[in-house]
């Protein structure tokens, strides 16, 4: 047995047990200052607030980590930690220090109050972030069938149970209805964080089930955000009244068409000029939260909750496509950090368990419990069915749709605020979240690893995997720099094919040749810009029909330069790029060095570089990737050389040109060649013919001993190669280098050679001398 989670678990209650013992005390001597002071007007109301802050921190943070060691949602260790701090345990047995700690003074409430409102914003920002649309579409008709069903029966039952409860449960007893449509909401959603989580462990997300899991849940989640507008719209109006609530519905719906034409185009343009125009740290995140309030402030004026408004925000700015992995998790971090365990600590303390001792109220929690269970499984287990799915698979759809978790308790605490539910009809709710969202992982677990993999699946999932340790897969900017000569444009043609296919952001700079008349000069850029919009078109058209998927054009921006130097170059890379395109002419000197031009150019970029330069004898014409075109290869097991590879495909693919893999051993001459070697080269190779079958693209591999890497290169290349993708490592110095066998290359070689070179970085002599022995070195 392992005992480190128990230990650790041990240590964490421990930990946090001092802490309650360590602020009961100071509060108690906050607590103890003139009345005054208490209500905010001296040093103690702040005390309290940092005090109660501290705590929940502590408490939520502690018992997430012992949750989440025994592969429970942390989520619910807040919730429960919150739980434990109210009236049901810490205010059952150390009631005045809780009394102290949790003011319910109307102004020191409101102080803590308003940071859990905060909190459930930015946590519908996070939800919306979170929600992929693209996988819904993806995914099809099946998530459908299942989210539609998955919502009506729950729903239904929610909203019948609603009119038989004892009016003593309602604050209003004749507002049934909008209590009925906020408990009928609160059984039917899921919560996608939760479900996600126990998919993603069970390695299930790239499998078909795994997908159209999370798609029906985001589907619900979408559905129920629009009730609960609609329902608060009805509580706002006091009645169910008929002229309103059309009024409410056509406003919602044009609030949402408005969000998904325009409001998309300003989100993302928004998002990009931000991140392009300040240079101030986390100006993005600044931008981002003033979309999420001014869209909350919206659907606030039309009458609906702020909810709304937080969430579709985040569903447009997780589509923005300048939006990078480290702006969102520096949004996710203090969301995380702070204000979800802040709200689900607030949500646990206004929750009451102890009224579950009335026996009446625990035979109704008991009942809840069972119809939200019953009836959220057989709505999705019908809906699977009717999907067509075989009996064990719509079994694990409704195990995992049964996890309601963040999204019910954010509807409860809503319910509650608006005095829709009581305390205790809140704390049933929670309740029956907290059981069926701690049930769902070990049922799902149970479920998933029933199902078998079919091999038709298999192999997309494993091809997919593929796409993890891709090149072009993982980038999200391109940076393109280039003149109006003939290498230029084709290296604006190559930027097209890479980005064109994923709605790449791209940034044209296109540099002006000094020589050129007034009317050149401005049809210069022009032209540069229809060439990356001509090439994207083209991959976008070849990659749609490819993977039978409608694909968006690439997002380009095109700028004139009159010069590009090391501190323009810097200035442009610090807005965020994946790699810096280079297409320049006499970009190397009659020695065979790179141009001062290209050495200052380079040296203000950091990141990977592409250099697209003119073979030895340059006839002045760039090829064009048709079908039965050959890129050339060189391959030697290293990263660079991968990274090569897979940008040689990513370019050969929309036309369905060929790429020939190259594997230039370093046997010395006149030795046998040992069976371990082969046995690696053989896997190099198979290891890039897998991921040239994921791209769809036809390979020929060959291996080379007894010649030296340029040489063997240059004899590959003669034999009718439209171009060479050489993959290079960028070596110390002030200048510009990648080796002596790529400057050998490019002074044998008379077709155009792309250098894919890696980030500019100090190395180690050992890794010098390693680099030394690569392929394209």
């Amino acid at each position: 047995m392992n005992r480190q989670p128990a230990t650790a678990s041990r240590s964490v209650v421990a930990a946090v047990l001092l802490a309650i013992l360590a602020l009961a005390p100071a509060s108690r001597a906050l607590a103890a200052q003139p009345a005054g002071h208490a209500s905010g007007m001296g040093g103690s109301a702040e005390g309290l607030f940092v005090a109660e802050i501290v705590l929940l921190l502590l408490v939520g943070r502690g018992l997430g980590e012992i949750f989440q060691r025994y592969r429970q949602p942390a989520i619910m260790g807040q919730l429960i930690g919150g739980i434990l701090l109210g009236p049901s345990l810490f205010g059952l047995i150390w009631p005045g220090a809780q009394h102290m700690i949790f003011s319910s003074d109307p102004a020191q409430k409101s102080m803590i109050d308003a940071v859990s409102q905060l909190g459930i914003l930015l946590l519908l920002l996070l939800t919306g972030m979170e929600t992929d649309l693209r996988l819904v579409r993806r995914v099809g008709a099946a998530c459908f069938s299942i989210s539609i069903t998955g919502v009506v029966v729950p729903f239904v039952c929610g909203f019948a149970l609603a009119q038989f409860l004892p009016g003593s449960l309602l604050p209003d007893p004749t507002q049934r209805v909008v209590a009925g449509l906020f408990l009928g909401t609160a059984l039917s959603i899921s919560s996608v964080k939760i479900v996600a989580m126990v998919v993603r462990e069970m390695n299930f997300m790239r499998r078909n089930l795994g997908q159209i899991i999370i798609s029906s849940a985001i589907i619900e989640d979408t559905i129920g955000w629009l009730i609960i507008a609609v329902t608060f719209g009805i509580a706002t109006n006091g009645s169910l009244q008929v002229l309103p609530l059309i009024t409410t519905v056509a406003e919602v719906a044009l609030f949402m068409v408005f969000s998904f034409t325009i409001g998309r185009r300003l989100v993302f343009t928004l998002i990009r000029w931000s991140n392009d125009s300040f240079r101030s740290e986390y100006a993005v995140i600044t931008v981002i939260l003033i979309i999420m309030g001014v869209m909350a402030l919206i659907t606030n004026l039309i009458g609906v909750h702020t909810v709304l408004g937080a969430f579709v925000a985040g569903i447009l700015v997780g589509e923005s496509p300048i939006l990078s992995d480290h702006i969102e998790s520096q949004l996710r971090g203090v969301i995380t950090a702070l204000f979800m365990p802040v709200f689900f600590g607030m949500a646990g303390l206004s929750a009451d368990l102890t009224v579950l001792a009335d026996p009446t109220l625990a035979l109704l929690t008991l009942a809840l419990v069972v119809i939200a269970s019953i009836g959220k499984f057989s709505g999705a287990f019908v809906g699977g069915r009717f999907a067509g799915m075989s009996l064990k698979e719509a079994t694990a759809v409704g195990s995992a749709m049964n996890a309601r978790g963040s999204t019910e308790v954010i509807v409860a605490s809503i319910g509650l605020s608006m005095n829709i539910l009581s305390h205790d009809l809140f704390t049933m709710i929670v309740t029956m979240a907290v059981i069926t969202t701690l049930a769902m992982p070990p049922m799902l677990r149970w479920a998933l690893g029933r199902l078998p993999v079919g091999n038709a699946e298999k192999q997309r999932v494993d091809r997919e995997l593929l796409d993890e340790r891709g090149f072009v897969s993982k980038l999200e900017r391109l940076l393109l720099l280039v003149d109006d000569s003939p290498v230029g444009k084709f290296t604006a043609y190559l930027a097209g094919l890479v980005g064109g296919g994923s709605g790449m952001p791209t940034t044209l700079l296109h540099l002006e040749g000094a020589e050129l008349p007034g009317p050149a000069r401005e049809r210069g850029p022009e032209r540069a810009s229809n060439q990356v919009k001509k090439g994207a078109a083209r991959s976008a058209r070849a990659v749609s029909k490819a993977e039978d998927t409608p694909v968006d054009k690439m997002h380009l921006t095109a700028r004139t330069q009159l010069e590009a130097t090391t501190e323009t170059i810097a200035a442009e890379a610090r807005k965020g790029y994946g790699l810096l395109l280079v297409g320049l002419e006499n970009a190397l000197t009659d020695n065979g060095t790179f141009s001062g031009t290209l050495n200052d150019i380079t040296s203000g970029f950091d990141g990977p570089l592409c250099l697209v330069l003119n073979g030895a004898k340059d006839t002045g014409k760039m090829p064009m990737l048709r079908a039965g075109a050959t890129v050339l290869v060189p391959v030697n097991g290293t990263e660079v050389a991968r990274r090569a590879a897979d940008f040689a495909l990513a370019l050969a693919r929309p036309h369905r040109a060929r790429v020939k893999v190259l594997y230039v051993s370093q046997a010395r001459k006149g030795s046998p060649p040992s069976s371990v070697s082969h046995r690696r080269e053989e896997a190099v190779l198979k290891d890039v013919a897998d991921l040239a079958d994921r791209y769809g693209v036809t390979v020929d591999t060959a291996i080379r001993a007894r010649a030296t890497p340029d040489r063997a290169i240059a004899r590959e290349a003669a034999k009718g190669a439209a171009m060479v993708v050489m993959g290079v490592t960028q070596r110390p110095g002030q200048e510009l280098f990648f080796g002596d066998t790529a400057t050998a290359v490019l002074a044998a070689v008379g077709c155009p050679v792309v250098l894919l070179a890696s980030e500019r970085a100090r190395r180690s002599e050992a890794q010098a001398e390693e680099a030394k022995a690569e392929t394209g070195a």
